[in-house]
């Protein structure tokens, strides 16, 4: 993978930097098409960019956010990636997202209905990095690395929780991947991230233009 990476001081500076990235991709993406479909994971930086992104010039209207991945967990589960999404973007874009039907009677069926909504190609997809080198909810060892033929799909249980997660299909066809990674913990996977390593979840990520933003002590 030939990944761009910039590095910034601290994950603040990370996440401001991310939500320049993100505002731009969404004008970009409607001024060429109408509309910008962008697909979003969890964690601390990442709400902390939607923080940012709230007070920017963002034609929310045009903006459909669609989950990379989600625990199967009731609503009201603190630990949904939905909830911390709802509570960090601006009310004017919390329309335009399409939550992972994760309480769903029949997690597969509801995938596959999942899949049936997503854009041919998302403009714009964010993911993390996790120390064991996963991305999304595609961890090492799980069977759902090896799904090919399906953009949605349900993992193992990880961390207490089976996941409804996209797959390697969804993801490489995605026009740009936008990675943010902060943190000491993830120096061994961000330097096997960026050398193609595919012995990693992450490495197999092989979108056409990626760009890598992290912090120093996440770059070492």
């Amino acid at each position: 993978m030939a990944a761009e990476l910039e590095v910034l001081a601290d994950a603040d500076a990370v996440a401001a930097r991310a939500a320049v990235v993100v505002a731009a991709a969404a004008r970009e993406a409607i001024a060429a098409h109408g509309r910008f479909a962008f697909a979003v994971s969890g964690g601390r930086t990442p709400w902390a960019m939607f923080d940012r992104l709230a007070g920017m010039d963002v034609a929310w209207d045009r903006v459909v956010i669609f989950q990379v991945d989600e625990r199967i967990a009731p609503d009201d589960d603190p630990g949904r990636n939905l909830t911390h999404l709802h509570r960090s973007l601006p009310a004017a874009a919390r329309d335009g997202i399409r939550p992972m039907p994760v309480t769903a009677a029949d997690p597969v069926r509801a995938a596959a209905g999942y899949a049936r909504g997503l854009p041919p190609a998302f403009d714009l997809i964010h993911l993390g990095l996790g120390p064991d080198g996963h991305t999304a909810s595609l961890v090492p060892g799980d069977p759902v690395l090896a799904v090919t033929d399906r953009d949605v799909a349900i993992t193992a249980p990880y961390q207490g929780h089976r996941r409804m997660t996209l797959t390697y299909p969804a993801l490489n066809r995605a026009r740009r991947v936008l990675w943010v990674v902060t943190g000491p913990d993830k120096r061994d996977a961000l330097a096997r991230l960026r050398a193609g390593d595919a012995g990693i979840p992450a490495g197999r990520v092989t979108a056409a233009r990626q760009l890598i933003i992290a912090d120093r002590p996440a770059a070492g």
